[in-house]
């Protein structure tokens, strides 16, 4: 339930690394009130790291709130795109910190999408060994990603193979943001939400369903709300298994085959949300083959389609070079394939005994024509 200022709240429970969630529109503006209610020393330097896009957008806006509240500030932007989770750009932001003399005491915060929160927060694990750090996402995808610490860079042959597991002291999820989305944005980042209603909430399921028109066009209450599951079913799932020893993993429905699909687009051709929808699919398909009802592939086709989403892969993917993808991909263990397997609406399983084949078959039956 949002208080009277339309914001929502929740906490990921992680003992003395708890920390708040808090997703409602104007919180930016007063970004400053957040960081000391979150415990991060007024008159420290904080280096805000965005993308080109977001600068010009909300950098002055984020800075000011910061510097107006007393905080030391600086700000450094990357190119907008999955190609900016690099080591280039990690060194980049690693410079800018040096460059703005960031100590120990010190803050990094992302201001934009997954891409940022990836960087800026593996940035914030490695430098001095780790500092603190601040999710400020702009995206709807971030929810996802701001959530849980996992931070990280991609590799030309693995997406996020280099990375750490390193918490955010406070989210601050500004709804005013993402009016300025491109559709196929919004598109993609719903398509995390209904993941995460098909691996632990079949009412969220459902009310996805439903409300599909509502959050396609923004509409706030609507998507605040959803954000607010969103986040709600991560902390849950993290606050029981931090570090993805186990259940954990199911957050990766969708991921194996989305992952690889990535990669052989060499992170271009592809959104994140748009690849996981295409895995979500094909993970359906998989599903089938140990004996689950063949209706649950058609019904995640059936969702895909109604956010717009992609669920084929595009012409001229090669299927062995996603296989070898697959390989490289940091949940391969003792060389098998790791892969999350719908159940049931609001349930899945951990599968690591997926013939390689049947995943050839799958992936071929996924091609446009």
């Amino acid at each position: 339930m949002a208080d009277g200022n339309g914001t929502r709240r929740l906490t990921v429970e992680l003992g003395e690394r708890s920390y708040p969630v808090l997703i409602g529109p104007g919180l930016l503006k007063e970004a400053g009130r957040h960081f000391r209610e979150a415990g991060i020393p007024q008159g420290g330097s904080v280096l805000i790291v965005t993308d080109g896009t977001v600068d010009r957008l909300y950098g002055a806006l984020a800075e000011e709130a910061l510097r107006t509240a007393g905080y030391r500030t600086a700000r450094t932007a990357v190119p907008p795109g999955e190609t900016s989770k690099s080591l280039d750009m990690f060194e980049r932001v690693i410079t800018a910190a040096l460059e703005a003399g960031l100590d120990r005491g010190s803050t990094i915060a992302a201001l934009g999408g997954g891409v940022v929160g990836d960087l800026a927060g593996f940035a914030a694990a490695a430098y001095m060994r780790g500092v603190r750090f601040v999710q400020m996402p702009t995206t709807i995808q971030a929810h996802d990603s701001s959530v849980g610490g996992k931070v990280g860079i991609n590799h030309r042959l693995a997406k996020n193979i280099i990375g750490a597991f390193h918490q955010p002291a406070l989210v601050l999820y500004d709804l005013d943001t993402l009016a300025t989305l491109p559709a196929r944005e919004v598109r993609a980042g719903l398509a995390e939400i209904v993941k995460e209603g098909l691996i632990w909430d079949r009412e969220l399921v459902r009310w996805c369903d439903e409300n599909a028109g509502r959050l396609l066009a923004l509409e706030p209450d609507a998507l605040g709300h959803a954000l607010h599951e969103g986040c709600r079913i991560k902390a849950a799932v993290v606050a029981r298994d931090e570090r993805e020893n186990d259940l954990r993993a199911i957050l990766n429905y969708g991921h194996t085959i989305g992952h690889a699909l990535e990669a052989v687009a060499d992170y271009r051709d592809l959104l994140h949300g748009e690849a996981i929808a295409i895995g979500m699919v094909g993970a359906a398909r998989l599903a089938a083959r140990f004996g689950r009802d063949p209706s649950l592939a058609e019904e995640v086709e059936r969702l895909m389609r109604k956010f717009g989403l992609p669920v084929r892969i595009p012409a001229g993917y090669d299927t062995e070079a996603i296989m070898a993808a697959m390989m490289h991909d940091k949940k391969v263990r003792d060389g098998r394939l790791t892969f999350i397997l719908p159940v049931e609406p609001g349930r899945v399983e951990i599968r690591r005994d997926v013939p390689p084949e049947w995943v050839r078959e799958v992936l071929d039956g996924l091609k446009e024509a």
